[in-house]
């Protein structure tokens, strides 16, 4: 059984104008109005209920060296969000979260730590590889958050509560980054695995799946950013870039990926960018098809 968890976060991203505020919080609601909600409870799925955050802040003219935008909030929030998915965990049920923003993967980790033994699968358009030791910019957990995730942060999110890193970087593998990602040669020396999105083309969803879930294990995580699907499939992102998956390669991935998965994170959708709904109906479908069996080899067992 899934659990459906929303995290309508927006607190790792950086604002799309000065004092103004992301549009992803939304992103559960908008989903549940294009019938996600309804088209998992055919399925069997249950409704978790909704992981609020603290509000969001554009920061940038108060926010002191060597920390990142919105910290105190996002800490608090990962750490509801990681009680709310444990619970899930101990009832035997896959949580899937939706967000919000990809910083919802530290409450994940959180939980992963505490559930052991879990590997991580890592799908965006980008590494999200940003952190102190290649950047000055650090600020937004949303496009750092993978950095976070294995350790390479400052400990204030990367090692919240003392539990990081909160996945091994030998257990991680990543798909669907371009080809001119800034970060992916440092990020290819440090997970067990990383695929650009044009390999997905051309080598098969399939094969490129069950690479990755052989280096994470037979139980991980599965962190789902929907920039990794091509603006001209999905422009309802902060940071649409050409060179992305079409929606069956994305379905196909998810599809040999979900049974595994002890639970699951979708991200990044912006409905401030699709005001008709045309694509949060597109993302249902995905969705839905792909992660329909979320957790059915694992929780089974």
């Amino acid at each position: 059984m899934i659990t459906l968890l929303s995290a309508p976060s927006n607190l790792g991203l950086r604002p799309p104008q000065p004092g103004s505020v992301p549009g992803a919080a939304k992103a559960p609601e908008a989903l549940r109005e294009a019938g996600l909600f309804h088209r998992f409870a055919t399925l069997g799925a249950r409704d978790g209920g909704v992981v609020l955050p603290g509000r969001y802040v554009d920061d940038d003219d108060t926010r002191t060296a060597g920390h990142v935008r919105n910290e105190t909030a996002m800490i608090d929030h990962s750490r509801r969000l990681s009680a709310r998915i444990t619970a899930a965990l101990q009832a035997g049920t896959a949580p899937l979260v939706i967000g919000g923003d990809c910083a919802v993967l530290l409450g994940a980790g959180l939980s992963a730590v505490h559930h052991g033994d879990t590997g991580l699968v890592h799908i965006d358009g980008h590494t999200d590889f940003r952190h102190p030791g290649n950047s000055e910019e650090c600020a937004s957990v949303a496009g750092e958050a993978l950095a976070a995730a294995v350790g390479r942060h400052w400990p204030a999110v990367a090692d919240i509560d003392g539990q990081g890193p909160y996945f091994s970087a030998d257990r991680t593998a990543h798909i669907g980054h371009r080809a001119d990602d800034e970060e992916q040669e440092e990020v290819r020396g440090i997970l067990a695995r990383v695929t650009p999105a044009a390999d997905v083309a051309s080598r098969g969803a399939a094969l490129v799946a069950a690479e990755s879930a052989a280096v994470a294990g037979a139980r991980y995580w599965l962190q789902v950013d929907v920039d990794v699907l091509d603006p001209t499939v999905m422009p309802a992102v902060d940071s649409p870039d050409p060179g992305g998956l079409s929606a069956a390669d994305l379905t196909a991935l998810l599809r040999a990926l979900a049974p595994n998965a002890i639970g699951a994170s979708v991200t990044v959708f912006d409905p401030d960018l699709d005001p008709e709904g045309r694509y949060a109906r597109l993302l249902v479908g995905i969705l839905a098809e792909g992660l329909g069996g979320l957790g059915s080899a694992v929780h089974a067992a």
